[in-house]
């Protein structure tokens, strides 16, 4: 179980980081030379080269738990070794304790349908306080209050209204699924 959800975990700020990522975005990170190709890369492939290359600093093509690690923390995200340890684990393709570039890919479309549908799962219950498998007017005033965004009760009703495809006046999780993708 814990495995599972250091997992979920790592995924998820992998996929963060790759959202945040991009070859156009400037970071102070150390950036070495390009990963030299046999073939004629793919735009994804190419792509996927220069984040990994931000990754990669002892320019050796693959990536470490460390190097991870590293990067992680600069984009302030917590992270641990063994995260990044389980991480590089998980998606290491010949044994050696690192990422090449497919595996870099493969751990970067990591998140599958399953691991979304448990992400959501997650979100929903965080608005969906009082345990009842429904988003309320009440519980949707409550999380926002915890993030910082105080609404009245009337304001969450009018946010649920919008999503509500029955009119029952709660979200349900299909609801709020739909209004998530």
């Amino acid at each position: 179980m814990v495995a599972a959800a250091t997992s979920n975990q790592n995924h998820s700020f992998l996929h963060k980081l790759f959202s945040m990522l991009s070859p156009k975005k400037q970071t102070h990170l150390h950036v070495p030379n390009p990963i030299p190709k046999l073939s004629p890369p793919t735009n994804q492939e190419a792509d996927m080269a220069r984040v990994m290359s931000r990754f990669d600093e002892d320019g050796d093509g693959k990536i470490s738990p460390a190097e991870l690690r590293n990067c992680m923390l600069a984009l302030g995200e917590q992270f641990s070794m063994e995260e990044a340890e389980a991480a590089v684990e998980s998606a290491d393709s010949d044994g050696d304790g690192l990422l090449g570039l497919e595996d870099f890919m493969r751990l970067a479309r990591g998140e599958g349908e399953e691991e979304k549908g448990n992400n959501l799962k997650e979100a929903f219950r965080v608005y969906e306080l009082e345990g009842e498998g429904f988003i309320t007017p009440r519980s949707l005033r409550e999380a926002l209050g915890r993030l910082g965004e105080r609404r009245t009760v009337e304001e969450c009703e009018v946010m649920i209204r919008r999503f509500d495809v029955d009119r029952d006046g709660v979200l349900s999780f299909d609801e709020f699924k739909m209004m998530m993708i």
